[in-house]
Formats: C-alpha cells, sequence, structure tokens
C-alpha cells in the first residue's frame, strides 16, 4: 500500500507535492503540539487531583488522536 502512495505521488507536480507534504506534515506537528499539551494538562489534573478535568481532557484527547 505504501507503495502505491509514493507511485501516486511521483506522478504528482514536484510543486503540488512539496505543497502536499509540507501540509502534512505540518497537520502532524499541530497534533502532536495538541496532544502533548493536553497530556500535561492531563498530568496536572492527575497532580490535583482534580477528577473533572481529567475527564474532560481525555476525551478532547480522545477528539485529538
Amino acid at each position: 500500500m505504501e507503495n502505491d502512495v509514493f507511485s501516486e505521488m511521483n506522478r504528482v507536480d514536484p510543486n503540488i507535492r512539496d505543497e502536499m507534504l509540507a501540509e502534512l506534515f505540518l497537520d502532524q506537528m499541530m497534533n502532536d503540539f495538541k496532544k502533548n499539551k493536553i497530556l500535561a494538562k492531563i498530568d496536572q489534573s492527575l497532580k490535583h487531583k482534580d477528577i473533572e478535568a481529567f475527564i474532560r481532557l481525555t476525551e478532547e484527547l480522545k477528539s485529538v488522536t
């Protein structure tokens, strides 16, 4: 399957391909950033024994991943 994706990418105009790859990279980086922020907040909620925040944040984490 991966080879199919790469062969399709080779058929795309190089400028468009680079733009697509850059967008995918940025999207992944943003998701990782959001996920790490939420995980840090979850850690804080556990440290402070804030159950409501923990539940809210774990639901938020599910929507990011």
